[in-house]
């Protein structure tokens, strides 16, 4: 049975795309229980306060329901665990299973139910309910069984994606005025209140401002400890927390990064009371964050700046809040630094290092390594991935995370994107004209460029200059660069795979928004991020994650990438479970174009 095919059919039937919600989720339930053969089909879904669940809808062989009904955490404690940290639960036997048996005497066995299905439903990130299979015999379920329930769950999401924005009129404001995971402001309109409240200043001659730069302090400890989702959550509760917070003269607060938050204070900008503000921020932040059975407690470094007198414009007071807030990470994290002629230094450091940066994007100095992806048995090189870096006249050879955050900070990375192609254009050219034949080379899109609606026409513009095949190329995004407007990124997408490009996900299994997204695009090949391949194969919970992936994959006919692969076992265990491509320090690092040629291509 072509689960999918069915699914898609629905989907995009025009009886389905123009009725109304219920109409939806009685389709959705239907299709699902005739095709799995099932009895009962739910849509389940969390209220605000996130304490229970409440049934949405019900479809069962006596008809279907929108009759709410409610399950609550107190009672049911390892099944909302075991949501929150497995996502998908295969449960053969519910009546037994500990994360479900709670559920048998008032729920299961008056109703016969003997095995359990459930696949999350997200509204963008934050997971929103629950899509539940209940069989009254008891089933194994299979990977494409799995992989279809998922598809209908992000069928849902995609639709709570779409309902959203539907009642926003604003939905392209929102997507590029506003932060995806917290809601907050981000920042580019933290600059443009800025910019407004400074020329007010300056037409009035009168008030003052102060920019308070938020730091979180251990986050990639939380990350690598307890997974990105946690991090995620983590970076929500705090957004929500400074949010809340009443402090005097608070104007706007804004996420500026993936760890940092910026709040304008207005006018109360005095020593006393900004240093008042600093400790209060700082003693919310710190309280307990419980997720998951976790109690996680976080500090922060905070950086304040002043206008006027530490500064008279709207980037000198964002880049001397920022450099105050390194003054106070420098001194030992978990404290507040205000900006001063002693920290100016490491100020226009930076500042300095941009300008470099945008010196040398328009002189064309950057470079590009690339690293080789090969085949399931890791002895022939299949593709390559280009990989930017940046030799610096004094600084000798700067890796991406040295520079890219300075970059996107000052607007950069479009232009840095297109450095990085022209640079890759010349390689394979170059090549070419030495009867040298190179692989397909995969580059990486920043979400900058995705926004861009002239970037399919500037790549075939570039290509035909260099003479250069489009199809020569395989362009990876990140979940990231797919949170915007989907509608004007899926026409930009399909543009480049029209101009003969092939697209992969980066980093998947970072989020999981991408998975309701994932079906829309012209996606060929999903990229596993590092992150779950470095434990593999000891770690139960990451080899799960994987099979589920492969699974999902499989389902909807794309290729995988496996990236960090750095030992035999690593590679012995997804050559096993079907894994097409690996890519990881096992087979090289990434290399200067030359070293690449000699070492990979000089034999042809």
């Amino acid at each position: 049975m072509n689960y999918h095919k069915a699914l898609m059919e629905l989907s995009h039937s025009p009886a389905f795309i123009n009725r109304e919600r219920q109409h939806k989720l009685a389709a959705l339930t239907t299709l699902c229980a005739e095709q799995l053969e099932v009895e009962r089909v739910s849509v389940w879904q969390f209220p605000e306060q996130r304490e229970h669940i409440e049934s949405e809808w019900l479809h069962t062989p006596d008809g279907a329901n929108a009759k709410a009904t409610s399950l609550y955490k107190s009672a049911n404690p390892e099944y909302f665990s075991a949501l929150e940290s497995e996502r998908v639960l295969s449960v053969p036997d519910a009546q037994e299973d500990p994360r479900t048996r709670a559920f048998a005497p008032g729920y299961l066995v008056p109703r016969g139910i003997r095995s359990m299905l459930d696949a999350p439903i997200f509204d963008g990130a934050r997971l929103s309910g629950v899509l539940c299979l209940e069989s009254t015999t008891r089933r194994q379920w299979t990977l494409p069984e799995i992989s279809f329930v998922i598809a209908i769950a992000d069928t849902i999401s995609l639709m709570n994606t779409h309902e959203a924005w539907l009642d926003s009129k604003q939905a392209l404001e929102y997507a590029t005025r506003y932060d995806s995971l917290t809601g907050l402001l981000n920042i580019n309109s933290l600059r443009d209140r800025v910019g407004y409240l400074v020329e007010k200043l300056e037409r009035r001659g009168l008030g003052t401002l102060a920019l308070i730069w938020v730091d979180v302090d251990r986050l990639k400890s939380i990350n690598d400890g307890l997974g990105a989702q946690v991090g995620d959550n983590v970076i929500e509760e705090i957004g929500q927390r400074l949010k809340q917070i009443n402090v005097p003269g608070k104007d706007l607060l804004a996420r500026i990064g993936g760890d940092e938050y910026a709040l304008i204070i207005r006018n109360r900008t005095d020593p006393d009371t900004l240093e008042q503000t600093a400790s209060r921020i700082r003693h919310e932040v710190s309280k307990p964050i419980r997720l998951n059975g976790h109690s996680i407690t976080v500090g922060v470094s905070l950086g304040i700046c002043h206008l006027p007198g530490d500064c008279s414009t709207t980037e000198e007071l964002l880049r001397g809040a920022e450099a105050a807030m390194y003054n106070a990470k420098h001194q030992g994290r978990g404290r507040f630094s205000f900006f001063d002629s002693s920290i100016q230094v490491s100020a226009r450091s930076r500042f300095e290092l941009e300008n470099d940066l945008r010196s040398a994007i328009k002189e064309h100095e950057l470079d590009v390594f690339y690293q080789p992806i090969t085949d399931a048995s890791g002895s022939s090189v299949e593709s390559v991935e280009a990989l930017v870096r940046w030799h610096h006249p004094e600084r000798g050879w700067l890796s991406p995370i040295e520079f890219l955050d300075i970059a996107r900070g000052g607007g950069l990375m479009y232009a840095l994107g297109d450095c990085v192609l022209r640079r890759v254009c010349e390689h394979w050219q170059w090549a070419r004209n030495r009867q040298i034949t190179l692989p397909e080379v995969s580059v990486n899109l920043a979400p900058e460029q995705v926004l861009v609606a002239e970037l399919p026409r500037r790549i075939k513009t570039m290509c035909a200059e260099q003479d250069v095949p489009v199809n020569t190329l395989h362009f990876e995004v990140t979940e990231d660069a797919i949170q915007g407007d989907l509608n004007a990124i899926s026409v930009l997408l399909e543009e480049l795979v029209a101009a003969g490009a092939q697209l992969s996900i980066d980093d998947f299994g970072t989020g999981y928004s991408s998975l309701s997204r994932l079906k829309g695009l012209p996606f060929s090949r999903i990229k596993i991020d590092r992150s779950f391949i470095s434990n593999i194969p000891d770690d139960e919970d990451d080899c799960a994650i994987i099979l589920s992936i492969l699974g999902l994959a499989k389902g909807l006919g794309l290729s995988v990438v496996a990236e960090g692969v750095e030992t035999a076992a690593h590679e012995q265990w997804l050559r096993r479970q079907g894994c097409d491509y690996l890519q990881g320090y096992l087979y090289s690092r990434p290399l200067p174009f030359d070293q690449l040629v000699e070492r990979f291509f000089t034999s042809q």
